[in-house]
């Protein structure tokens, strides 16, 4: 299915933001957070398969999918959390009469959902990170050379810009997009005001953004899953098993057969590992219910795994 649209707008600091919501009101919320180069198309599985139990919320980032993309428009990741606030904000969900929301936050969306954590003291009820842009270092020989000369690929021929950025998302799959989903999400990139969009936003990416908040994880005192493509090429599963030994209790889960876009990869393996975190009560807060050191769940065979030391030992990262 390759229908999506978002029917709801909200003025935010770096431009208009295109939003929408599934499942009735009062039910408990469930916030998703993209990743790039996507946009909230990425979860429309997860959404509705969230929907008949959750008020479930998604929205296209400043300069991503349908929200708005300008010249001079600041899409970087500290503004995207300053974002996410101010929509947390608008939804009610943030504050002391707010309820607050699980978020699912994939690629990038990872570390928007951390800062505005972490930096301007959003509240979640508990916290997915699938494939997250996390830790240092990250991006592609490819990511920053495109992000060094954006101006110049700003201006190849529409036909082989949309060449590029098709082989570019292509390669976040393992098992491969079909033609439909592939065209919808290269069609965002296209056209006078996507294109040069594409190559703001690589070149606003900047590893300071991760490296403010890295040595901070261990603060995060909720519960919170892990999801990785085992077989990610863009950030290596290795990664996700250093992540999961600097948040206190956190649980990694790998998927087989898996690449960096696990929506499109492994959407029933996701939906059923995040469906079973959200109503589980496996945290309480002021109670060790949780291990020093990560769990890591069986999904995939033993050597597909970064493999994990015993008691608080981080596991060891594939070089």
């Amino acid at each position: 299915m390759t229908e999506w649209r978002l029917d709801r707008t909200f003025p935010s600091s770096s431009g208009e933001v295109r939003w929408a919501a599934f499942g009735s009101p009062g039910l408990p919320p469930v916030v998703l957070l993209h990743g790039t180069p996507f946009s909230s198309y990425v979860w429309r599985a997860l959404a509705r398969a969230l929907a008949p139990d959750h008020r479930v919320l998604v929205w296209d980032m400043p300069g991503y999918g349908a929200s708005e993309k300008r010249a001079g428009q600041d899409v970087s990741l500290a503004a995207q959390a300053r974002v996410f606030t101010e929509l947390l904000g608008h939804w009610g969900l943030s504050g002391d009469a707010g309820h607050p929301p699980a978020v699912v936050a994939h690629d990038f969306g990872g570390c928007v959902a951390l800062r505005a954590r972490l930096l301007h003291g959003a509240a979640y009820e508990r916290l997915v990170l699938v494939d997250p842009v996390a830790l240092a270092p990250w991006g592609s020989a490819a990511y920053r050379l495109l992000g060094a000369h954006g101006d110049v690929f700003a201006q190849l021929p529409p036909a082989l810009h949309r060449a590029l950025v098709r082989e570019y998302v292509s390669s976040a799959s393992h098992r491969g997009l079909s033609s439909a989903v592939l065209e919808r999400l290269v069609d965002d990139w296209c056209g006078v005001a996507g294109q040069p969009a594409f190559y703001r936003q690589i070149r606003q990416n900047d590893q300071r953004y991760t490296d403010e908040i890295q040595d901070r994880y261990g603060e995060l005192e909720l519960p919170v899953l892990i999801c990785w493509g085992a077989e990610d090429t863009w950030i290596p599963a290795a990664k996700g098993a250093e992540l999961a030994a600097l948040i206190p209790g956190a649980e990694l889960r790998l998927l087989a057969d898996t690449g960096h876009l696990v929506q499109e990869d492994a959407p029933a393996e996701l939906t059923a590992a995040v469906g079973r975190f959200l109503i589980s009560g496996r945290f309480r807060p002021g109670r060790q219910s949780y291990a020093s050191a990560p769990r890591v769940s069986p999904d995939v065979p033993p050597r597909a795994r970064p493999p994990v030391r015993p008691g608080a030992d981080r596991p060891r990262t594939t070089p």
